[in-house]
């Protein structure tokens, strides 16, 4: 499969995922949109990943680009096209399905749990993110469900952290796919983010623990695995 990334800042990249997609044989290109490049032809690519970043989805003012990439994912998501958003890219997906994305309640950085949703529990990503004993978490701003969407998994500072539509479209507001280099990077970059509120972590927490980083990134792989088969 030919795979095509939506990247909003240097520091957020497609992380395990890029292994995941080689080892597979599969192919990626990416859009760097911080760069002034333009988005890719839908016939160049099967499968769409819109990565993170610091920006909001509202904020085409001072990012003009946000424009042309809302209406590039409407058009993906039209065309058939299987579509992941992580963070900011869930948010970007649930924007142009007429789902409104708003300030969280609580900011959420670091390593906390999910909780599934009992109607959906037998859903194969529910069921991958059910064995995840915490996931990866850096967002201030959160999606409302899309009308078309099944809610998947919430948390005790998010009430929306995953949804799907069928096969085709998965939106997580955490991260499986961060790596201890990727979150290295976010801690480098975003630092003013770790503000010591409720339920934010402190670098020292976030980086602690070296399995964390490969128990997402395993889940992350069977969700791979499920959104592609």
């Amino acid at each position: 499969m030919k795979f095509h990334s939506l990247q909003h800042v240097p520091f957020e990249d497609v992380g395990s995922l890029l292994t995941d997609i080689q080892t597979k044989g599969h192919s990626l290109t990416t859009t760097h949109w911080y760069k002034g490049e333009q988005a890719s032809d839908l016939d160049t690519f099967d499968a769409l990943i819109v990565m993170g970043g610091p920006m909001g989805v509202y904020d085409e003012d001072q990012y003009p680009w946000l424009k042309a990439e809302k209406e590039f994912i409407r058009e993906t998501i039209a065309a058939g096209k299987k579509v992941l958003g992580i963070c900011l890219g869930a948010q970007l997906i649930a924007c142009v399905l007429g789902a409104p994305v708003t300030r969280n309640p609580h900011r959420e950085i670091g390593w906390f749990p999910l909780q599934i949703n009992e109607s959906v529990k037998d859903h194969p990503v529910a069921k991958i993110l059910s064995a995840c004993e915490k996931v990866f978490h850096w967002h201030g701003d959160t999606f409302a469900i899309p009308a078309q969407a099944q809610l998947l998994a919430s948390s005790q500072a998010c009430a929306h952290q995953a949804y799907a539509i069928g096969n085709q479209v998965y939106g997580f507001q955490f991260h499986l796919e961060t790596t201890e280099t990727s979150a290295s990077a976010l801690i480098q970059n975003c630092p003013e983010d770790l503000d010591n509120s409720i339920y934010v972590q402190n670098a020292d927490e976030i980086m602690r623990d070296k399995k964390n980083f490969a128990a997402i990134n395993d889940a992350m792989s069977a969700v791979f695995a499920q959104w592609i088969s």
